[in-house]
C-alpha cells in the first residue's frame, strides 16, 4: 500500500480495496512522473530528475487519486492529472530554493547547490513545461484550472516576499499567503481527481474546499513542529524557520501576544527581533516560544482549520475515500499533539 506514515494515517485508516487502488495509481504515477521528465539531453534529464529521485510525500498526487474514488478512478485523465500537480510541486520547489538560498532538499544537495541558480530555474521552468504538454490533452477546462492555480502560486510567493502591508493583519496576510502558496495546489488536486473521474458537481466542488483547508492545515502543522518538535517530525531540523527568518504562526501569534513588560515576553521579542542564525540565540527563542501562550493559540487555529476540513466532507457519500479523507484530518491535527 502507498506510505501515509507522513500523514499521520495507519494502515486501518485504510479500507483494504481502496489501498490497493492507491497502490496500483500510486505505480502509475511514479511511472509517468519520470517518463514525464525526461529530455534529449541528459544533463536536462539529470537535473529534472534531482527532486523526483529524492522521493517526497507525493502528497498532491494522492489527492488527486484519493478524489477520484468520488467518480471512475480509472477514467483516463487521472494519472496524467496526478502527475500534472507533482511536476508543479516539483518546479516551485526548484525556484523556491533558489529564493531561499537553500543548501539541502529533501535529504539531498539543493538543485542550486550542486549547480548553480540558473540551472534551478530553467529546470524549474523545464518541469512546468512538462506539465503544460500533458494538460493539453486534458482539455480546456483543465488548462484553464491549472493556469489560475499558478496565477494563486505566484501571487501568494509574491505577497510573502513584499509582506503585509502597513495596515494589515499580519495572521490574516500570513494565512491568505498558505492559502495561495500551499492550499490552492492542492485544491487543484482535489478539483482534478474528481473532475476527471467524473464525480458530480457537488462532489467537485467538495473536494476542492477539503483541499484548500487541508493543505493550509498541514502547513500550520509544519510550523508548530518547527518550534515544539525535538526530532524533526516535519522533516525539518527544529527552529528552522527561525533561522531563515520566516515568521510562520506561532512567531506572528508571540509578536501578537507578548507583554513588552513581562522579561520573558521582552527577551523573546528582542531574539525575534535580532540574528537567529546563532545556534546558542535560536535555542533560546525556541525554548521560550514553547513555554508561551503563542503556541496554545497557534494550536487553537490549527485545530480550526482540521475541523473546518472535516466538515466540508460530510455531504459526500459514505465510502472508503470519504472516511480517509477524515481520517487524514483527524491525523493532521494529531501530528502536533
Amino acid at each position: 500500500m502507498p506510505d501515509l506514515g507522513p500523514f499521520g494515517l495507519e494502515a486501518h485508516d485504510l479500507d483494504a480495496g481502496l489501498a490497493a487502488d492507491l497502490q496500483a495509481g500510486v505505480e502509475q504515477v511514479e511511472a509517468l512522473l519520470r517518463d514525464a521528465v525526461k529530455s534529449d539531453y541528459p544533463f536536462v534529464t539529470e537535473a529534472s530528475r534531482h527532486l523526483v529521485d529524492a522521493g517526497g510525500k507525493r502528497f498532491r498526487p494522492l489527492m488527486v487519486l484519493l478524489a477520484a474514488q468520488f467518480g471512475d478512478p480509472q477514467a483516463p485523465g487521472v494519472v496524467p492529472a496526478a502527475v500534472v500537480v507533482e511536476l508543479t510541486h516539483l518546479a516551485t520547489l526548484y525556484h523556491d530554493d533558489v529564493m531561499d538560498e537553500a543548501t539541502m532538499r529533501r535529504g539531498a544537495a539543493s538543485a542550486n547547490l550542486r549547480w548553480d541558480n540558473t540551472v534551478a530555474i530553467l529546470t524549474g521552468d523545464f518541469l512546468f513545461a512538462k506539465a503544460s504538454e500533458l494538460l493539453a490533452d486534458l482539455g480546456p477546462e483543465a488548462v484553464r484550472l491549472q493556469a489560475r492555480t499558478f496565477e494563486r502560486l505566484c501571487t501568494g510567493q509574491i505577497r510573502e516576499t513584499v509582506g503585509a502591508g502597513p495596515d494589515d493583519d499580519r495572521i490574516e496576510h500570513y494565512l491568505s499567503v498558505l492559502a495561495d502558496k500551499t492550499g490552492s495546489l492542492i485544491a487543484t488536486s482535489g478539483r482534478f481527481g474528481a473532475m476527471l473521474s467524473g464525480a458530480d458537481d457537488a462532489a467537485v466542488d467538495v473536494l476542492t474546499r477539503f483541499g484548500e483547508r487541508i493543505g493550509i492545515a498541514f502547513q500550520l502543522a509544519d510550523d508548530l513542529l518547527d518550534v515544539t518538535s525535538e526530532s524533526g517530525q516535519s522533516g525539518k531540523t527544529p527552529g528552522t524557520d527561525l533561522r531563515e527568518g520566516v515568521e510562520t504562526l506561532p512567531v506572528l501569534q508571540a509578536r501578537r501576544l507578548a507583554d513588552p513588560s513581562d522579561p520573558g515576553d521582552a527577551r523573546l521579542l528582542e531574539l525575534l527581533d535580532g540574528d537567529l542564525t546563532d545556534d546558542a540565540r535560536r535555542e533560546e527563542a525556541l525554548a521560550l516560544l514553547r513555554g508561551h501562550a503563542a503556541v496554545d493559540a497557534a494550536r487553537r487555529e490549527l485545530l480550526r482549520w482540521g475541523s473546518d476540513a472535516r466538515a466540508v466532507l460530510d455531504p459526500l457519500p459514505d465510502v472508503p475515500a470519504k472516511r480517509a479523507l477524515q481520517a487524514l484530518a483527524d491525523a493532521t491535527v494529531r501530528r502536533v499533539g
